[in-house]
Parts: structure tokens; sequence; C-alpha cells
């Protein structure tokens, strides 16, 4: 095909969104060009870098990140409007990857928050990398919403998870989505790795840090607790805003990933998930273009 330029739209979906970097790997490898990207909460994170030019810097980062690490950058508050602050990680990540103005960036980016008062999307694209994306992740009960003006910003992923309606589309560009809602696999997707960073952690550590990662985020339906509760119910409604944005759109390329390939803060599978993402991708891709040829 002669034109292979592709505008991207990225969901939001916490760590599962490490996928996106190996779909972006894999559009690369088969010759498309990214010519704009969206994204709500983690995919306006990766969307982000790689508008900049800085997703191989962050892809070597996220490789390195194992249990242990990611406790130390979990700033917990004891704030009543969240668990995290939600500000050490991005510390972290600037003193390796400076800030840059969202108008300056290599190709037209955008990331997508939720004014939770006035029940609407905030869409950044200009102004402060890291302000946009810090609103863009603020999952609601978890991360500490973030003041803007006269009202409070969350995850864009409460109104919008797949913003393809705020992806600058030129004429004749593939529109491609990566949603993270996928259709659910029955055995587990993700398999972690056995690595030496295993051996920092006592057994009492491991259950305690995983106790406090399923309290935020697994939605276990044999224990629903507040937050375990308050998550299944929402990623209820998600799923069904990103089937409903799907097929209204109707996209060229939908690359599904199963929304039970990690938890939310399962960051130390970067590896395991930046080749899920390189793999699916694949497949689409691949009957995409048997269907064109």
């Amino acid at each position: 095909m002669s034109n292979k330029n592709v505008a991207l739209v990225l969901s939001s979906g916490g760590s599962k969104g490490l996928a996106h970097i190996g779909v972006i790997n894999e559009l690369e490898r088969q010759g498309f060009t990214i010519t704009s990207v969206t994204g709500s909460s983690i995919g306006s994170v990766i969307g982000g870098l790689y508008a900049m030019g800085k997703l191989p810097e962050y892809t070597d980062w996220v490789k390195t990140l194992d249990k242990k690490k990611i406790w130390g950058l979990m700033d917990f508050t004891f704030s009543k409007n969240g668990l995290l602050k939600g500000e050490r990680v991005f510390n972290t990540m600037q003193s390796f990857i400076p800030d840059e103005p969202i108008e300056n960036m290599q190709i037209p980016f955008s990331a997508v928050a939720t004014d939770i008062i006035n029940e609407k999307e905030v869409v950044f694209s200009s102004g402060s990398f890291y302000e946009a994306i810090r609103a863009s992740i603020a999952i609601p009960t978890a991360i500490k919403p973030v003041k803007y003006k006269d009202t409070f910003l969350v995850d864009g992923g409460v109104l919008c998870p797949i913003p393809i309606e705020y992806v600058k589309r030129n004429k004749d560009d593939i529109l491609v989505v990566v949603n993270l809602y996928g259709t659910k696999k029955e055995k587990t997707v993700i398999k972690e790795l056995n690595t030496k960073s295993q051996n920092y952690f006592s057994k009492k550590y491991n259950d305690y840090l995983n106790s406090i990662s399923k309290l935020i985020t697994s939605g276990d339906k044999n224990s629903l607790g507040y937050f375990s509760l308050l998550n299944a119910t929402t990623f209820a409604m998600v799923h069904k805003l990103s089937k409903l944005t799907i097929d209204k759109h109707n996209p060229d390329i939908v690359i599904n990933i199963p929304s039970n390939s990690a938890n939310t803060f399962d960051f130390h599978k970067a590896t395991e998930l930046i080749k899920l993402g390189e793999n699916t991708a694949k497949v689409e891709i691949e009957n995409f273009l048997g269907n064109i040829g």
C-alpha cells in the first residue's frame, strides 16, 4: 500500500499500557509512520513520550523496575482523596526525561483527563507534558486528583478511555486504536519472570505489597471490599464505553489487549507486556494488510 501514515489512539488501562510500546515497535517495524497520537491515562504517558522522541529512554528505564523499585515509587498519603500522591514517579522520570511543552513535540499529541466536577473531558494539546499526564493518570481513590483552575481533574479513562475523537487525523491516515480492555483470557496471559529481584523480599514483605496492590486495583470478586468494589464497577463502565467508542468510529485497525493481562501497578512485567503488544499488533496489522492487498 502506498500510504502507511497512522493516527494512533492509546487507551487507558494501567500497567497494561506498556503493551502500547510493543504496538508502536511493531508499527514502525512494518514500515508505518505515526503522524499523530493521543491517549488517556497510561496511553497519554506512552503517547507523549513517543511524540517527544523519548520512548526508548523510558522503555530502558521501565524494564529495570522490579517490585521493590515500584514500591519505592509509591508515595502514600493520608489524604481522603487518594492513597497515592502520584508525584514521585514523575519526579524520577524528569531526572532523565526533561519536561517539554506539548506544542513543541515532534508530532501532534494530546492527553485527555476528566473534569470530575463539570463531567466533561479536558484535552491537553499544549503546555507542560508532565502536568498533562499527571492529570490524565489520576485514578479515582488510588491517585489524588489534580486541582486545575476552578475544578479537579481525574483519570481520562473515566469518561474517555479511548479518545478517538481527539486524535489529529489527516484525510488518508490509517486510524489505529490500541484497546487495553479486550476480551479476558481464561488463563493468565502474562507470567512473572523469576528474577533476582525476588531475593530482596521476604515472604511477609511480598504478601504485604501484594495485598496493598490488590486492595487498590484488583476488583477481586471473592473479596469485594470498598476499593475493589469501586474498581470492579468502574472497569465495567469503562469496558462498555470502550466498546461503544470503537463501534461508533470503526477504526481501520483495532489491537485488543486482554483486560486481565496485568493489574494496574504491574510495571515489573514490562518486558512481557511489551512483547504481548508486539505479538498482538503483528497479527492485526497482517490481517489488515491482507484484507486490502
